[in-house]
């Protein structure tokens, strides 16, 4: 039987539309709308398309957009004094800093330089540590994401191992502090993981986040397994064009397990919508 597929683009719809019902609520009872900072240094086209559909879809939610795009040569000083005004600027709750910045500024430096609270990347230390600590925090869109879409498949985790093949800090590691919370037993491969199909095979629920394309085949799936697709790959076709593909050989996965994300389609559309619902939250909590 093939595997039920997660569809990401219907449940970021059904997201995106309870924050936008609840956005509505805040200014019927004459509250201000959330607002939303995007910086964009350089002229990266992925980068530029990304922020684009974040503006777009910040808009469509009802809330308010503020956009800096800055030229490649930007300065880490000229940055910094962005991020200063927008974390001053009482109507802006969220403040996301596009990654990768140009060579010449210190990323670390820059995010460690957004006030937390308005930090909806959940990437700032003050948030990576709350996760780890399992208390309130602004949780890093992707992994919420991914979260959201294995509960699709099964509304409760608890108990289930989950194996999450990629250690970064924007998916890997914060996945696995909300798959601990959700009484998970996780376990993290990587790179010098041995037997990693071996490790693979022993996962209830599978997540792929490492960045090459079909990196995951049938060897690695247990039967019956959730497999969650985080990889977006551009590959070149035959006919000389491209096409997006994820870290999992979908076609030879989709054959074993229960449930699988495509690409595109599964975590992607969700990346965007937690990033609204972060924003929301982060405008309750500061009190408006």
């Amino acid at each position: 039987m093939a595997a039920t597929i997660l569809d990401g683009k219907a449940l970021s719809a059904e997201l995106r539309a309870t924050v936008a019902a609840k956005v509505a609520a805040l200014r019927a009872a004459g509250r201000r709308a959330p607002g939303l900072a995007v910086v964009l240094v350089g002229s990266d086209p992925a980068s530029q398309v990304y922020v684009g559909s974040k503006v777009k879809q910040t808009e469509a939610a009802g809330m308010r957009s503020i956009e800096h795009r800055l030229p490649e040569d930007t300065s880490e000083a000229a940055l910094l004094e962005v991020v200063a005004k927008l974390n001053a600027d009482p109507a802006v709750d969220g403040i996301l800093v596009q990654l990768p910045l140009p060579k010449q500024i210190d990323s670390a430096r820059v995010i460690e330089a957004i006030d937390p609270a308005k930090d909806v990347d959940g990437f700032h230390p003050v948030n990576v540590g709350r996760l780890s600590a399992g208390l309130p925090a602004l949780v890093p869109c992707t992994p919420r994401g991914c979260v959201m879409l294995a509960k699709r498949a099964r509304a409760d985790l608890a108990g289930l191992h989950a194996v999450i093949v990629g250690r970064s800090n924007i998916v890997g590691k914060p996945l696995a502090q909300l798959l601990l919370a959700e009484n998970c037993t996780v376990t993290i491969a990587h790179s010098r993981t041995r037997d990693l199909p071996g490790i693979c095979r022993q996962a209830d629920l599978l997540v792929a986040a490492i960045g090459r394309p079909k990196m995951l085949g049938a060897a690695h799936v247990k039967p019956g397994a959730i497999v969650i697709d985080v990889g977006i790959n551009r590959v070149a076709t035959a006919d000389g064009g491209s096409r997006l593909v994820g870290d999992v050989d979908h076609e030879a996965a989709a054959a074993i397990a229960g449930a699988i994300t495509p690409v595109p389609g599964g975590v992607g559309p969700m990346t965007i919508a937690c990033l609204l619902d972060n924003t929301l939250i982060a405008c309750e909590r500061r009190g408006n």
